[in-house]
């Protein structure tokens, strides 16, 4: 017999000591898939992985040797295999001890003073002065230093000594999140033991959800770089990721589902930039992808809570709670996923205020103007390979505005040709084309003094509004794809002073396509009450008569 390699070596080591048949079948079958796992044909190695995967028989010491012995190529593609068995990975290493007086908050601090710190994007500056203000401040306070003024008896010193490590953490990692969008950066944070210092800390905040899932979109922002994919593995992130997959809170698992499919390099070519996230498939799947729904929420949303279920109020609706058969935390994940499986289904989130006040960084108000957000957003579609097949956008609110700007956009750029050329359809739900009255209201609401770039973009009398909807109309009647707006009848609540209706029916009717009123307000009229509900039944029939050629 020929020895080919080590796992040939050990197969026919295992089949010398096995005297029964049954025995040696078994055993052997392990170490010539984990041989397959590593075969130079992409279609065996996939096929391995698939069956290491789906055996629910090896015994516990079987999947100890899959999770020590297999490379990091399996490893990751065992990790976005659906229903895997946890055991087949590798707990993250054993961290270095530290002091028990050099807290978690000064090595983040020291890990992002270590970043550089000029020739930054201004958010990225703004976001880290912050968090070492605060981090700074607080350290002082704790240990009696220059914020106390030569001591701990200050009331102000009080009060910042009091500030949770969980805060400060928080605004570290929010910093960390923007750093992490930068290629050069990400080199950085690894080389300082960042990835280490992120591990320590998910393991320490494990009843933090906000703290966790800050730290997966850092690893999923590190992992666009193959270069560090390694570093990543080693540093033990897969066997979280694994586990974050199972969880059943749809933002955690997306999270986690985006930083696997940019490790995945074996059957994913696109690669997923911060914000834009993969509803459906999340795992490997052997059915093809034949179309695109690309889903783009509006103002205050966002990508997982503006596509829920709408919430049902038990006191009113005894009955609908009574037949309610589970909540859907983000419908096209569940119910479009499960109606048409052979899509890829993608939902963008970018952030939105009402006022200034609220705004996360207060810098370059122009970065929240409707035309930056979609020259951003377009390049990160085009990474994640939309336009490389048929696509349907979904739209709320502003987000539709949001869609008709990419798309005029689109079509004046030649490398941006086939998004235009592959769309088959677009949804506008409650879309103020010709603007909306939260703009007027806003000037005189009190908590909203200073209304943001997108509230004023939403004026009735804007020339760039007009504009806009003058462009995509002249675009759009060279096209052949369809339109289907819903409109909104109801007023909407926003805050406890106001009754709004925030988008008219005669402002969501875009002039193309069907329009059709319903009986809802502005935040409902995106979230069906349940999946038999016409909202959702009149959604899906729109999909599947535009994608008829592809499902």
């Amino acid at each position: 017999m020929v020895i080919n390699n080590n796992l040939d070596f050990i197969c026919f080591l295992v089949k010398e000591q096995f005297s029964t048949f049954d025995g040696e079948d078994h055993e052997c079958a392990l170490w010539l898939l984990l041989k397959r796992s590593q075969s130079e044909d992409k279609a065996i190695r996939l096929q391995a992985v698939q069956d290491l995967a789906s055996n629910s028989h090896w015994h516990d010491y079987q999947y100890g040797t899959v999770a020590q012995t297999c490379d990091q190529r399996t490893a990751i593609g065992l990790a976005r295999s659906k229903d895997v068995d946890l055991r087949f990975f590798l707990p993250p290493p054993p961290l270095p001890k530290i002091k028990t007086d050099y807290p978690i908050e000064d090595e983040l601090r020291l890990l992002l003073v270590s970043l550089p710190q000029t020739g930054l994007d201004p958010c990225v500056q703004y976001f880290t002065s912050l968090a070492l203000r605060e981090s700074s401040q607080t350290l002082a306070a704790q240990r009696g230093g220059l914020w106390c003024f030569g001591g701990n008896g200050l009331p102000y010193c009080e009060t910042l000594s009091k500030i949770p490590s969980e805060t400060v953490e928080l605004f570290c990692l929010q910093a960390l999140v923007q750093h992490s969008k930068i290629s050069s950066h990400c080199d950085k944070i690894e080389a300082k033991g960042g990835l280490q210092l992120l591990q320590r800390i998910y393991q320490l905040r494990k009843d933090s959800a906000k703290i966790q899932r800050n730290i997966i979109r850092i690893i999923g922002n590190m992992a666009l770089d193959e270069r560090l994919h390694s570093s990543i593995v080693h540093a033990g992130w897969v066997s979280v990721l694994a586990e974050v997959m199972k969880s059943p809170h749809v933002i955690q698992s997306s999270h986690a589902s985006r930083a696997l499919a940019n490790l995945d390099r074996d059957t994913v070519k696109e690669k997923y930039p911060d914000g834009v996230y993969v509803l459906h498939p999340q795992y490997r799947s052997s059915q093809p992808v034949r179309a695109d729904i690309l889903f783009v929420h509006g103002l205050l949303g966002a990508a997982f809570k503006t596509w829920r279920q709408q919430d049902i109020d038990r006191r009113v609706d005894k009955k609908a709670s009574d037949g309610e058969e589970g909540y859907s935390q983000c419908w096209p994940k569940t119910w479009l996923a499960s109606d048409c499986p052979s899509l890829r289904i993608i939902s963008v989130e970018y952030d939105t205020h009402l006022s200034d006040w609220k705004a996360k960084c207060p810098v370059e108000a122009h970065r929240k103007s409707i035309a930056f957000r979609s020259s951003e957003l377009l390049d990160k579609l085009k990474a994640a390979g939309i336009g490389d097949r048929p696509l349907v956008w979904v739209s709320h609110s502003m987000g539709g505005l949001l869609v008709k700007k990419m798309l005029v956009d689109a079509s004046k750029n030649p490398e941006m040709d086939k998004i235009v050329n592959n769309t088959r359809g677009i949804i506008f739900y409650s879309v103020p084309h010709h603007g909306s009255q939260l703009a007027e209201y806003s000037i005189n609401a009190r908590y909203l003094l200073f209304p943001s770039v997108e509230v004023k973009e939403l004026s009735t009398d804007s020339p760039a509004l007009k504009e806009l909807n003058d462009d995509f109309l002249s675009f759009a009647k060279d096209q052949k794809f369809s339109v289907l707006s819903f409109a909104e009848t109801l007023p909407t609540h926003i805050g406890s002073m106001i009754k709004l209706h925030v988008v008219p029916v005669e402002s969501a009717d875009i002039g193309i396509g069907d329009l059709i009123p319903v009986d809802v307000n502005h935040l409902n009229i995106c979230k069906p009450k349940k999946k038999d509900a016409f909202l959702y039944q009149r959604t899906l029939k729109f999909i599947q008569d535009v994608l008829a050629q592809e499902l």
